[in-house]
């Protein structure tokens, strides 16, 4: 094979050949190139072709005529041979000294034979690779990024099949383990035990302890977006609390005989029941994914102080399904139903209620949190679908069960035992979580007795009570950053308007008419804003879902100072607690609740060091 490389030097206006640049005529060269005058006049122009023919002709070719008078001439070069010398076959050519065919115009035989071209043989390439390699010496090939993010395996510690067991039958069968795998083993055996309590509260901070503190590390990566159903939290399941809430206050509205005057259709109901449905399965559908895929962040959300109350949410958003369903399917509900959504909520009280009584590191007066009420209201709402499915036995046990720890968690959360630390200003929200057991346990009581009667409305007015001392505390609720969280606590406020409606129905007036609206309009303005703003976070400001810090914590113990002169030069320890404590639930303002910031919260007791001595 040849490539043949037209230089074309035009008669006008062209500029003269460089003094670097000598102009050689093929022939001039012996053996320069194979190809014969005929060949050579087939690469030239029409014009210049029939010129060329003309003074071959004559034989009166002048290699300066040429340079000056031909309009187009034509260099051919060949592409370089083999190392093996190549060998002239029946044209009698002779070969240089580096392999390369001698056809010289000597070696024809007779000018109208056109000779045999010469092969061209293909060069070794030299040894090298077109990709980078990198610092392990393989070819790093130029991969979709989507592919190596499938490829990262620094999030395998979370994955529940991630090559562990594969490795751990390996090894069962007598084939020594790579060094590369006993180091990966090596990180991951962090990830084997839970994280105790104090390992949360140290390394996390905010209202939910979602928020790393600058002196602690994570285990994952924070510079770049973590895979989906790791950012998807347990939290979530609030939007279906909220939702199906509103189902059943709509249902109630429509069928309460003390707000006909309202003239709502039960369609409503069945738009917003529906809207539940597929609310509720599309989030079970994720989070189930989650468990199989991540099932060590499930695991860690588990162990997660305040994110174990969440895992409550997807059992009670099931039981407000049902107490939601129209009133033309609820006739057809089973018994068999009830208990099958009781007993998971049964399971995990007796994990929970258990820890909270033994005494040990997750004791009540240690991790006591408004979130807390969440595995309390599951009692009083199964309490109330299975007195209105007309179940005697099992509703009267969960009120029991529920009644017994809300009044154990109800003052260990209002007197603030010493133990306890103060909540920050930015968990203000939660205690409307107040609201909600009073509510629901005033309609349980109701439906198990028959009628809204003196113990009902104890219930009744003490979440009354509880809901206006919130509600009149604007500045309690100011400045607070979006939670996905904050779904969980709309539901209460609901609670307390499907509540009122009842009571409506036994104390008929214009004012607790006039509370029903006022209630049941609030209750709708708030899931309404709250779904606006979850809309905008998910799908204009794409945040709905950070990387959620809370469950990638270390075992890391936070490094501390070993120099004597640290703490008397930056003050002593407890000193600083105080401070931080001071000024950390201190109002950003300096009004706050009416006081000059939680001061008293804030300070201990002073200890004498004499006495310490002793």
């Amino acid at each position: 094979m040849e490539n043949c490389t037209s230089h074309e030097i035009s008669e006008q206006g062209s500029p003269e050949v460089p003094s670097l640049i000598k102009y050689i005529s093929s022939n001039e060269v012996a053996g320069f190139d194979s190809i014969e005058k005929a060949t050579e006049l087939q690469c030239l122009a029409p014009s210049a072709k029939q010129e060329s023919e003309k003074d071959l002709e004559r034989g009166q070719v002048d290699e300066s005529v040429i340079i000056n008078h031909q309009r187009k001439h034509s260099v051919s070069i060949s592409m370089p041979l083999s190392p093996e010398q190549v060998q002239s076959h029946n044209n009698g050519g002779k070969t240089l000294g580096d392999g390369i065919a001698n056809f010289s115009p000597q070696s024809n035989t007779g000018v109208s034979k056109p000779p045999r071209q010469t092969k061209c043989y293909s060069q070794p390439m030299m040894k090298g690779n077109v990709y980078p390699e990198n610092t392990e010496g393989r070819i790093n090939f130029g991969q979709n990024p989507h592919i190596l993010r499938l490829k990262d395996r620094r999030f395998d510690p979370f994955k529940t099949f991630s090559g562990k067991l594969e490795r751990q039958i390996s090894i069962l069968r007598g084939k020594p383990p790579k060094q590369g795998d006993v180091q990966e083993e090596n990180s991951l055996n962090n990830t084997d035990r839970p994280r105790t309590v104090d390992r949360y509260y140290d390394a996390l901070e905010g209202p939910e302890l979602e928020t790393l503190r600058t002196s602690e590390e994570t285990v994952l990566p924070q510079d770049e977006k973590w895979p989906f159903l790791l950012r998807f939290p347990i939290s979530s399941f609030g939007m279906c609390l909220g939702v199906s809430s509103q189902a059943i206050l709509w249902k109630t509205l429509a069928t309460s005989p003390s707000t006909e005057f309202l003239h709502i259709s039960l369609k409503v109901n069945l738009v917003l029941w529906i809207i539940s449905i597929v609310l509720v399965l599309s989030i079970f559908v994720m989070y189930l994914l989650k468990i199989i895929i991540y099932f060590e962040a499930v695991r860690r959300e588990y162990y997660h102080p305040i994110r174990v109350n969440f895992f409550f949410a997807p059992w009670i958003a099931l039981l407000f399904l049902v107490l939601g369903v129209p009133p033309s399917l609820s006739k057809h509900l089973h018994h068999a139903l009830w208990y099958i959504l009781m007993v998971p909520i049964f399971c995990l009280e007796l994990k929970i209620y258990g820890q909270w009584m033994s005494g040990g590191q997750r004791r009540l007066s240690k991790v006591a949190n408004p979130s807390n009420h969440l595995s309390i209201v599951g009692n009083f709402v199964g309490a109330l679908l299975g007195a209105s499915m007309g179940l005697k036995e099992g509703p009267i046990f969960f009120f029991a069960v529920g009644l017994a720890h809300y009044t154990v968690l109800f003052v260990t959360l209002y007197q603030r035992l010493p133990t306890n630390e103060t909540l920050p200003k930015e968990l203000h929200p939660v205690f409307f979580l107040f609201v909600a057991a009073p509510s629901v346990a005033s309609m349980a009581w109701a439906r198990i007795q028959g009628s809204f009667d003196n113990g009902s409305r104890i219930a009744y007015f003490i979440a009354l009570f509880l809901y206006f001392s919130l509600a009149v505390r604007i500045n309690f609720f100011r400045g607070f950053k979006f939670s996905l969280s904050w779904w969980a606590y709309t539901f209460p406020m609901t609670g307390a308007a499907v509540a009122t409606i009842r009571y409506s129905v036994v104390v008929t007036n214009v004012v607790t008419k006039s509370l029903c609206v006022i209630l049941s309009l609030v209750s709708t303005l708030i899931v309404t804003a709250l779904l606006i703003t979850t809309i905008i976070h998910a799908f204009v400001l794409k945040d709905l879902f950070p990387n959620d810090i809370a469950i990638a914590i270390s075992d890391r113990k936070r490094k501390t100072h070993k120099n004597k002169w640290f703490p008397h030069r930056h003050g002593s320890n407890e000193h600083s607690k105080v401070i931080e404590a001071f000024l950390k639930f201190a109002t950003t303002d300096g009004e706050g609740d009416g006081d000059h910031g939680d001061l008293e919260a804030a300070l201990e007791k002073p200890t004498n060091p004499i006495n310490e001595q002793k």
